[in-house]
């Protein structure tokens, strides 16, 4: 298993505190065990660490590469956007950076992860099972979260079964952020927020971005970047796939991207 974070935004919902220079994941705002302060980043490498021995490579922007080169001082690999499009283009970069760089295998399990997840250890154990579901039959499994309010902030993904003791699902549909009345109704049906965690098998992405971008070789998509779409992994590959896997997680998590949820934690 290889895992890519991905650390490209700029954390604009949260201006003027974060911004294209210094962004959010950098800041050190997290209280640690010891009385110090650690930042979003420094947290999810260290959680990983913890309970797993994947390789992690980030997948990043131009404008923050020297930071990161600077604040990293852990094994940790980089893909480079050479400007910024959107999470498909970066994450199709960031496949061919370790099937063409790093020699990986196609078979290989990738998990992506957001930087600014506020999670328990726990949720990154859910990693390796996470990617256990990834069989001839299932091309992508996802994380999704037991909602715990009809929240109106996030994503929903539509399940196959409607009870909380199913751990795994089939994934019949995805609802863009609802009112609070329609997620109510979601919630009853079963649905589960959408973590933005995903796993799937590294050539699977590598045949996507030839198909969808019309390069799948890290050379020819970097030399190309600024003309790739600008396009979601959601809405380009993750709507689109018929053959998709939930593993419910029913511990805290909150993604930090608002000042709402800051505060919170």
């Amino acid at each position: 298993m290889n895992v890519v974070l991905l650390s490209g935004g700029s954390g604009k919902r949260l201006w003027p505190l974060y911004n294209d220079i210094r962004s959010k994941q950098f800041i050190k705002i997290f209280k640690t065990y010891d009385d110090k302060y650690e930042s979003m980043l420094q947290r999810t490498l260290s959680q990983i660490f913890k309970v797993s021995n994947a390789p992690i490579t980030i997948a990043t922007s131009k404008l923050q590469e020297t930071l990161l080169k600077n604040y990293i001082k852990t094994n940790v690999e980089l893909s480079t956007e050479p400007c910024r499009r959107n999470t498909f283009p970066s994450i199709a970069l960031a496949a061919a950076f370790l099937h063409d760089l790093k020699n990986i295998d196609e078979d290989e399990p990738v998990v992506v992860c957001p930087i600014d997840l506020y999670v328990e250890d726990d949720f990154f154990i859910k990693l390796k099972y996470l990617v256990n579901l990834l069989s001839t039959d299932t091309n992508l499994a996802l994380i999704g979260i037991n909602p715990t309010y009809p929240s109106a902030k996030y994503g929903y993904i539509m399940t196959s079964t409607h009870t909380k003791s199913d751990d795994v699902s089939y994934v019949k549909s995805f609802k863009e952020k609802p009112d609070e009345e329609t997620a109510k109704k979601y919630i009853e049906d079963g649905a589960l927020w959408n973590s933005g965690v995903f796993a799937f098998k590294l050539g699977y992405v590598l045949n996507k971005a030839k198909e969808l971008l019309g390069y799948r070789l890290h050379s020819d998509l970097l030399s190309n970047y600024n003309s790739l779409p600008n396009i979601s992994f959601d809405y380009a590959i993750v709507e689109r796939e018929k053959n998709i896997k939930v593993l419910r997680y029913s511990g805290e998590w909150k993604d930090v991207g608002t000042w709402n949820t800051l505060t919170d934690v």
